[in-house]
């Protein structure tokens, strides 16, 4: 079988154009889905074709999501609901204040995962698949129709490879995995060509300092939506108040379109039935990013994502 298609061939520059990208979501559970949201609004190199929701209270997510696409004044993307598995609340209902999808300008397909097939076997190129929660959708996707895999490249926040959680020195179970073992295993299985931004070098990345000022006082729209919302999370006083908290899926949207800030290596891994991503000699090639070249640079780039006029 063959497993990889160069990396190479999907790196675009912003020179050749945008790059069309699907970004599925946990949004409302930790903050950073919504930093992450906001910094590819704010990239003109990142065509969002669909956002999908995913993981628990789908329905519920899907508000949120549509209403930071209203405030951002980007209705034109279309939302998916996707897979619901439980009901639940959300971290930023707050901020939600009694928004509903019927107050959405935009297009809303109920059956998100469709929505995600559909859009991928209508894309005239490959298109990359961003995933920045637990894989339930791309899992029900595969399962209805496992062509897909070979029309899309796959970027995920997703496991732990040799770092764990806040530069732990061994790795650990990484929560989009965890949440979901039978998809990730499932996600694995197929010949996607997959990039991944794990613990190692995402574990502990945070904006603060003068990047962080940059952020607290920008006007614009995006800036303003990931503010309000850091502010009225549920974990905020869990987090230093002059500091973001791990902003982990803003380096997957970043990967989307680049690696040139990361040290990246191709490993063969599986996911064992704990949800640890094990290195396996039998295993899957993973392009994983597992140092930083310059992750102030990145930090900057983030920032100018969020507070460009």
């Amino acid at each position: 079988m063959t497993w990889m298609i160069p990396l190479s061939l999907f790196c675009l520059s912003a020179a050749q154009g945008a790059i069309p990208v699907i970004l599925d979501t946990d949004i409302g559970d930790d903050i950073d889905d919504t930093w992450a949201l906001c910094q590819a609004l704010g990239s003109p190199d990142i065509d969002l074709k669909l956002i999908t929701v995913a993981a628990h209270n789908t329905p519920l997510k899907a508000r949120l999501a549509a209403k930071i696409l209203e405030r951002a004044g980007r209705t034109d993307i279309p939302l998916g609901i996707g897979k619901k598995t439980k009901d639940s609340p959300i971290n930023q209902e707050k901020w939600l204040d009694g928004y509903t999808l019927d107050q959405y300008k935009g297009t809303v397909h109920q059956d998100g995962v469709q929505a995600l097939i559909d859009t991928i076997k209508a894309a005239k190129e490959p298109i990359t698949l961003c995933a920045i929660g637990p894989l339930t959708n791309l899992a029900e996707a595969l399962r209805r129709d496992p062509s897909i895999a070979a029309k899309a490249r796959l970027v995920l926040m997703f496991g732990s490879v040799r770092i764990g959680y806040a530069g732990k020195p061994s790795p650990d179970p990484e929560w989009n995995v965890v949440c979901d073992i039978p998809a990730a295993q499932a996600v694995f299985a197929a010949p996607w060509d997959i990039t991944i931004a794990p613990l190692d070098t995402c574990g502990n990345l945070r904006i603060d300092g003068e990047d962080y000022a940059r952020v607290i006082k920008s006007e614009t729209k995006r800036a303003r939506i990931v503010v309000e919302n850091y502010d009225q999370w549920k974990n905020r006083d869990q987090n230093p108040k002059d500091s973001s908290s791990i902003l982990f899926d803003t380096q997957a949207m970043y990967m989307t379109r680049s690696t040139d800030f990361l040290t990246m290596e191709t490993v063969k891994l599986r996911v064992e039935d704990k949800g640890m991503t094990l290195e396996d000699p039998n295993g899957r090639p993973v392009h994983c990013a597992l140092g930083w070249k310059d992750e102030a640079g990145f930090k900057k780039a983030l920032v100018e994502a969020l507070t460009r006029p």
